[in-house]
């Protein structure tokens, strides 16, 4: 059984809603095991009461838990166009994984929320994809073989970095059909990389046996 896990930190709900999408695409291989968890909330509850951020009843995932993932997909906002602090610092945690090589090989995605098109988008998706690599995964995008992304008739999140949408500078505007199907593809996509490496793993054990 592959294992899958889908992980984010959401403040108005955008990011969650990709979340499940990426969660229900991957759900949709056969043979992978999909977990939905979100990054712990460093946030003061004052603060995100006038903030009006929303209550998020998702369990929380603990650091030492990646280890047991074949495949990690990171969902966070875009804060001035990089990850959000709770994620980072929840990344920051990692060094004990990173000086076992612990998440080495396993497969890593991204994908993010933005206030506007040109609020950071790419560059939030590229920043969080960098500490995935110094962990020595394998990266895995959002092809071009998903077409949404390249449509010009509508206000499009994403990036072949990684799924996206764009809340409006005040959040009002929810993930578009279009948006939640990347997200669908890219959960699909990623848990199909990991199925066959788990796979091409197990045979070289086996051969090597």
């Amino acid at each position: 059984m592959t294992r899958l896990l889908v992980l984010y930190y959401s403040s108005h709900g955008h990011v969650r809603a990709l979340a499940q999408a990426q969660a229900e695409g991957a759900r949709s291989v056969r043979g992978v095991q999909v977990d939905l968890r979100r990054v712990p909330e460093t946030v003061p509850l004052a603060v995100r009461e006038r903030a009006g951020f929303q209550a998020d009843d998702t369990p929380e995932a603990a650091v030492a838990d990646l280890a047991d993932y074949d495949a990690i997909v990171l969902g966070t906002p875009t804060h001035f166009g990089t990850m959000a602090g709770a994620v980072k610092q929840f990344i920051d945690q990692a060094g004990g994984l990173w000086a076992r090589n612990a998440l080495a090989g396993k497969v890593g995605a991204v994908f993010t929320s933005t206030g506007s098109q040109h609020g950071g988008h790419e560059m939030a998706l590229l920043s969080t994809l960098v500490p995935l690599l110094h962990f020595g995964m394998v990266i895995v995008g959002l092809p071009y073989t998903f077409g949404g992304q390249i449509r010009g008739d509508q206000i499009v999140g994403g990036s072949p970095y990684g799924a996206g949408t764009i809340a409006g500078a005040d959040g009002s505007r929810q993930p578009s059909a279009t948006d939640l199907a990347g997200a669908r593809f890219q959960g699909r996509h990623v848990a199909q990389v990991a199925a066959r490496l788990a796979a091409a793993l197990g045979d070289a054990l086996a051969e090597a046996a």
